[in-house]
């Protein structure tokens, strides 16, 4: 560390071009960062989904709902422990833009086989189940819209409408959080029992559910589980398609494409670029001291310890850059999901946050490695005779 003075003098010769260099590092791991969060954020359910978690759907689409008289067919399959079901509900608060994810659900149910997922005071639960107009909506939702406990809100369906053409009118019952990294707490959840109320008997969707979740005594038996449960219900008018949740939420997030793997080429290009750059600049500066590099070695300094001098330059630019940028990027994503709520799970995971570190030294090594041999194995004779 003796030498930093000089290294530091040497990045101060040309202030405009380290400063280019500094910045462009800078955008290019702001980018990472945010890049990473957006990956994280789709893949959020995919991470959070259990193996130990069926779902079991419609064989030709989720929209077509499954009746409720299969729910205890299904229980009676083996290795089955559990089951709960759900329906799409959409709608929105006062304004369309206001939208946020809203499911019919059996509340007692619902809570067993997503207790972590969803964790509530026990006064909260015990009056959500007691009543029929209540609801629980997820923290962030609470704190954007000023929601609290006991309040009525109205909610204005777009797949299922009141006769009357007016809003629904839900109390909020329970506020619930979650300890999971990443979970999703947009939500609003009510007991189905109110929406059948309005639902026409002629229509034949009362008593009629968008899927069913179940869970397993063994995952490892998932597919024999799914096998049986499809292979019950095959040629009949709602054939199902069963399988784990994982899989499902990850075929469903691959309709919008791999997200994950398009933002990984992202990020890889831009590295590749920026790893250009730097290479660049560093090639530059020791073309520019070439002579500067023979007197160093005339006064006693090894071709070891001015590779490493080199190498330190390097790796200061990269880390000025790189760490400023994924602070930026830290600070940015803090602030929370900049989509008004396509991206409820928007964070900066630790792990990319690990790599990001990584990836800013191993640049400062790639983009300073070539030029610091090249400068480590300088003959001074030749050296010095350079203009």
């Amino acid at each position: 560390m003796k030498f930093l003075p000089i290294v530091w003098r040497n990045l101060l010769r040309r202030k405009i071009r380290t400063l280019f260099t500094i910045g462009a590092i800078f955008f290019a791991f702001v980018l990472f960062g945010m890049l990473m969060a957006i990956r994280a954020a789709f893949n959020m359910g995919v991470d959070m989904a259990g193996q130990g978690r069926l779902m079991v759907i419609d064989k030709v689409s989720i929209i077509n709902p499954l009746p409720a008289s299969y729910e205890n067919q299904i229980k009676q399959v083996q290795g089955v422990t559990d089951i709960t079901h759900a329906n799409w509900f959409g709608g929105y608060y006062q304004e369309v833009r206001n939208q946020f994810a809203t499911f019919a659900v059996d509340p007692e149910s619902w809570l067993r086989l997503y207790s972590r997922e969803f964790e509530l005071p026990e006064d909260q639960k015990k009056a959500w189940f007691a009543d029929r107009t209540g609801a629980i909506v997820g923290l962030d939702t609470a704190k954007k819209y000023g929601f609290k406990v006991g309040q009525r809100i109205p909610i204005q369906g777009t797949i299922y409408r009141r006769p009357d053409g007016q809003p629904w009118e839900f109390t909020i019952d329970g506020i619930y959080d979650s300890k999971i990294k990443g979970a999703d707490k947009t939500n609003l959840i009510f007991n189905y029992t109110f929406l059948r109320e309005t639902i026409p008997e002629r229509s034949g969707f009362r008593d009629r559910y968008n899927w069913y979740v179940i869970t397993i005594a063994d995952p490892d038996r998932a597919p024999e589980v799914a096998a049986k449960i499809d292979s019950m219900f095959a040629n009949s008018p709602s054939e199902t398609k069963t399988n784990t949740e994982k899989a499902f939420v990850s075929d469903f997030a691959k309709q919008v494409g791999d997200i994950g793997t398009i933002m990984m080429w992202i990020v890889a290009m831009a590295m590749f670029t920026i790893l250009l750059v730097c290479g660049n600049t560093m090639a530059q500066a020791i073309r520019e001291r070439t002579n500067e590099l023979a007197v160093l070695k005339t006064l006693g300094f090894g071709n070891g310890r001015v590779l490493s001098m080199v190498l330190m330059e390097s790796i200061l630019i990269a880390a000025t850059g790189g760490v400023l940028g994924l602070a930026v990027a830290w600070l940015i994503i803090s602030r929370g999901d900049p989509t008004n709520g396509l991206l409820p799970a928007f964070y900066f995971p630790t792990s990319a946050l690990a790599a990001g570190v990584g990836l800013v030294f191993t640049l400062g090594l790639a983009a300073g490695m070539l030029p610091a041999w090249q400068a480590g194995r300088l003959r001074i004779v030749d050296a010095l005779r350079r203009n």
